[in-house]
């Protein structure tokens, strides 16, 4: 009798002594790849912003999955400010998906603190979902409570190194932009605003009431009519501004897997000339027949890559989309995904730095503004042009970056299906590789009307670098 219970006493533990805990799932790490397009689309926050925020969280999401794994290695001493993390307790067991739930958690709350609340709400729901899920699996109590400690402090960590990047003084840093001839004007106005959904909630815009009427460079949602504007006060996840310049310091920010924002090296853009016989003018005339062509697969082109803030998840989440369709295409378990989530994410956050950086150091006109001073005043582009300089095209750096991440930890040649938009009314695509998804996604921008050549193809060129050395220092497992 006495050995009877004892034995119940043990099988009604459960793992909460146990010296393993269920595998990861890779549907935990997939559903929070595709839940993070939603909240960048909801907060209506700008493409750098937005991948600052993801490879952060993806950060803290990879590092506790890395607890106690007999393959995956920490990130600490691999990318750039992070030297050390905390430790946990040798020889006790955690749960790695607690952790990393925790660990990540902790980080979302902090990034998305002046946030709207249906994003804090929808952070908390699936949080206490996925946390309870696991609890139902027969987590014991004293792992459950050791793995949440120890992912608050991992979280805690993450937030510290994130401090350190550089991004809070470009805040309130003030930018004033050179006058002449050759730099880049933003010729985004209000009529910008109209297409937009302001958040995934369809916010209307009102444009013939009076205190609608904007300026260019002072808009804000104070000045919209709109049913969930954002404090004017908020810093963090600030609104998109069309009528701005859109973060003109981001390329001053710490990198994570590059030395510096100047290591991977682009080709100077074509100086500024109006001769005809300039190579300006042949990248400008290259970019206005470009756009002026626009058949209907190329304007279905155009709109599916789009990804503007505001109405999408923006590029970033794009492609972590298309990672996490990946993570059941490709039949992958919860640590290869994981190593999936974290090095696309900083990959792409690097491309934005890099890419930013040459932005605002040369300060290239864009083809809307070249075109109609020299070749043709009348001429419309196909979609809104951004509100910041042109060269290099960001699509083109960090759609390459993802791509050259994805056939790396993948494979090359995968085809696949991408879903991503079926949301926002497009149809799945379907590409041979993902690299021929990176080159759609820069050639767009040409038909777009938004980029030169030289912008899609020096860009493309720079992003494999930063793929390529995302690849080589974000050592996720240790050489074989």
């Amino acid at each position: 009798m006495v050995t009877r219970v004892i034995a119940a006493i043990v099988a009604g533990g459960l793992l909460g002594c146990s010296r393993s805990t269920p595998p990861v799932e890779p549907k935990f790490v997939a559903e929070w790849m595709q839940n993070h397009y939603g909240l960048i689309r909801a907060e209506r926050i700008s493409p750098p912003v937005a991948s600052r925020i993801m490879a952060y969280s993806a950060a803290a999401l990879y590092q506790g999955i890395a607890t106690n794994s007999r393959t995956l290695e920490t990130l600490a001493g691999k990318v750039r400010g992070l030297d050390s993390l905390p430790r946990h307790e040798p020889n006790v067991v955690y749960d790695p998906q607690l952790v990393a739930l925790e660990a990540h958690r902790t980080v979302l709350d902090t990034l998305y603190r002046e946030g709207l609340p249906q994003t804090k709400a929808a952070i908390a729901t699936l949080t206490d979902s996925l946390r309870q899920a696991r609890f139902d699996q027969g987590i014991g109590v004293a792992v459950r409570d050791r793995s949440r400690e120890y992912g608050h402090r991992l979280g805690l960590a993450i937030l510290d190194w994130a401090r350190r990047d550089g991004f809070d003084t470009t805040r309130t840093k003030p930018w004033i932009p050179p006058v002449g001839r050759q730099y880049w004007v933003n010729t985004a106005g209000a009529t910008e605003y109209t297409p937009q959904n302001l958040s995934a909630a369809r916010d209307f815009v009102a444009f013939d009431n009076p205190s609608a009427a904007l300026k260019p460079g002072q808009a804000s949602e104070r000045t919209l009519i709109v049913d969930r504007p954002k404090p004017a006060s908020t810093t963090t996840v600030r609104a998109i501004n069309p009528t701005g310049a859109t973060e003109p310091w981001w390329g001053t920010l710490r990198t994570f897997a590059l030395a510096d924002a100047t290591e991977c090296p682009i080709l100077a853009p074509a100086p500024y000339s109006e001769a005809k016989d300039s190579d300006l003018y042949r990248e400008a005339k290259a970019a206005y027949e470009g756009g002026s062509n626009v058949d209907d697969e190329k304007h279905r082109i155009v709109l599916y890559w789009a990804d503007n803030p505001g109405q999408s998840g923006t590029p970033t989440g794009h492609w972590l989309s298309i990672g996490s369709q990946m993570v059941a295409q490709r039949n992958l378990d919860g640590e290869r995904a994981a190593e999936l989530f974290v090095v696309a994410s900083m990959a792409q956050a690097d491309a934005f730095i890099a890419a930013w950086r040459v932005k605002y150091e040369t300060m290239v006109v864009r083809p809307i503004t070249y075109v109609h001073r020299v070749i043709d005043p009348k001429w419309q582009t196909d979609i809104i042009t951004p509100a910041f300089p042109e060269y290099p095209s960001a699509h083109s750096v960090q759609s390459a970056a993802a791509a050259a991440v994805m056939t790396a930890l993948l494979g090359d040649n995968i085809a696949f299906d991408d879903s991503t938009n079926l949301a926002l009314g497009h149809q799945v695509r379907r590409f041979g590789s993902f690299r021929e998804a990176a080159q759609e996604a820069a050639i767009s921008r040409l038909y777009g009307g938004i980029h030169y050549p030289m912008g899609i193809n020096n860009g493309s060129d720079m992003g494999r670098c930063i793929g390529e050395k995302a690849i080589e220092r974000i050592r996720t497992r240790a050489p074989a």
